[in-house]
């Protein structure tokens, strides 16, 4: 990874300068990269569980293989933020790490479609699970230091608008990367049927395309955007220059025991939060496919099932596309009634979209289902890292970013194991159910809001 120059971390005594305000263009370039990111997180998260299944992993199964995504981010978002606080060359401070990322996600993303055929000395399902485990490891290392890249170059006034237009363009991303299979198969006459285990035409081409725009976006923001260096980034910070502090990969966990209180109350909140959200990625596509289209729970290579996934891709969509429109509203919306507020409604609304799918009659309600998750969706997106920032000490802003990670990774380690026993001998293998589960969670998780403390209510952008 980028060596150089150590970022200073003793005592500085100055007192701290202001940030200068960044304009509208700096702040979209600087977050356009997570725009590739989405892309590739949504084609992830629409088709994985499609692609495992006909390479032929259970539908009780599907939790086991999902559990390689949150164990891999909680492992290296942590890791890539140590190493990119202390970082500074050339390139810059997180830069450097958007870049490798990038370019090892493009491999995993072009080879995941692959696995049945490369498939040799391994199960294809073992190969696809690899797949998946490169994927989203390159995702978490390009991804750790964006949030961190924010609170580092905007001034408290703007972060709450960073937040937001990062979440913008995460949804423009996701709708990319949500709707290509669909667009192909339906727009551009790609096959999407395929044999027993193999991976249709359609979900191929849109993981290579998913891989292009990613690493087209982190090009952009790479070549665009101007980091502070260290002894600037002290000055606007106040914070030590003395060197720093001593002890390896060891002071992770001595970071993780002080993490401020703030950032331990949205713990719980992104706990429910995140349990829910890997609920409705695993399980979407089966319960859609049985619950909406008729399919059998076994059936996935049947047309009906192709539709369904298909399906999935097209809602999956119109929620990001929703929480594109919707997170340029946070800030107004957070100003009027507080970021706090702001938040636990738009949980309220995704708990009730989630909850809603149990009715669908037809494949089309899903899409006003999907309105309250994409509100939802936005809000998780940018509230919880706007009220946290303010919490942190900017010397270790990477880090504390990529720990809190862990209030996502570990709620999705927990679904992991505990939704596969449920779905199997509660639900009776019918994944609707926990859809109307993940719904309830994120009613708690509104709930939770309430106690969190907001040291850093600045909301003007």
């Amino acid at each position: 990874m980028a060596s150089g120059t150590v970022i200073d971390a003793g005592q500085s005594g100055a007192p701290a300068v202001s940030k200068p305000m960044l304009t509208t263009r700096e702040i979209w370039n600087m977050s356009f990269g997570f725009l590739g990111i989405q892309a590739g997180f949504a084609l992830q998260n629409g088709n994985a569980s499609g692609i495992l299944q006909r390479y032929g992993a259970d539908v009780h199964e599907l939790p086991n293989f999902w559990l390689v995504a949150p164990i891999i981010g909680m492992i290296v978002q942590p890791i890539i933020g140590y190493y990119s606080d202390r970082t500074w060359n050339r390139f810059g401070r997180r830069k450097p790490f958007f870049l490798a990322g990038a370019i090892a996600a493009c491999f995993g993303m072009m080879l995941m479609p692959n696995a049945g055929v490369l498939a040799t000395a391994l199960p294809a399902v073992l190969m696809g699970a690899g797949m998946l485990m490169l994927m989203d490891a390159s995702f978490n290392v390009a991804m750790e230091p964006f949030r961190a890249l924010v609170a580092d170059k905007l001034p408290s006034e703007q972060r709450t608008l960073g937040f937001s237009v990062q979440t913008a363009l995460i949804g423009v991303g996701a709708v990319i990367g949500s709707w290509l299979p669909w667009f192909l198969a339906n727009k551009a006459g790609v096959n999407d049927t395929a044999p027993e285990g193999l991976v249709p035409d359609n979900v191929k081409w849109s993981f290579y395309v998913g891989a292009l725009v990613f690493l087209i976006a982190i090009l952009w923001t790479v070549s665009t955007t101007r980091e502070y260096p260290p002894e600037e980034q002290a000055r606007y910070s106040g914070e030590p220059e003395s060197g720093p502090e001593k002890g390896g990969l060891g002071l992770i966990f001595k970071d993780l025991a002080a993490m401020p209180k703030t950032m331990r109350q949205l713990g719980v909140v992104q706990f429910f939060s995140w349990f829910g959200l890997f609920s409705m990625w695993v399980f979407t596509t089966p319960a859609i496919a049985n619950h909406v289209y008729g399919a059998a729970i076994s059936d996935t290579s049947s047309q009906l099932y192709s539709d369904a996934q298909n399906w999935t891709g097209v809602i999956f969509g119109v929620y990001n596309a929703v929480s594109a429109v919707f997170a340029l509203m946070l800030p107004s919306i957070a100003a009027r009634i507080g970021r706090k507020k702001t938040h636990a409604v738009a949980l309220v609304c995704g708990g009730l979209g989630l909850i809603s799918m149990y009715f669908a009659g037809s494949p089309e309600f899903l899409i006003f289902s999907m309105v309250g998750v994409g509100i939802a969706w936005a809000s998780i997106l940018a509230m919880p890292y706007a009220m946290l920032a303010g919490s942190l000490p900017a010397h270790k802003m990477g880090v504390y970013m990529g720990i809190f990670n862990f209030f996502i990774t570990i709620p999705q380690i927990v679904s992991g194991i505990i939704n596969r026993p449920i779905v199997h001998n509660l639900f009776g293998n019918k994944a609707i159910y926990a859809i109307v589960m993940a719904g309830v969670l994120f009613l708690v998780a509104a709930a939770s809001v309430s106690f969190v403390e907001d040291k850093d209510d600045v909301v003007t952008a």
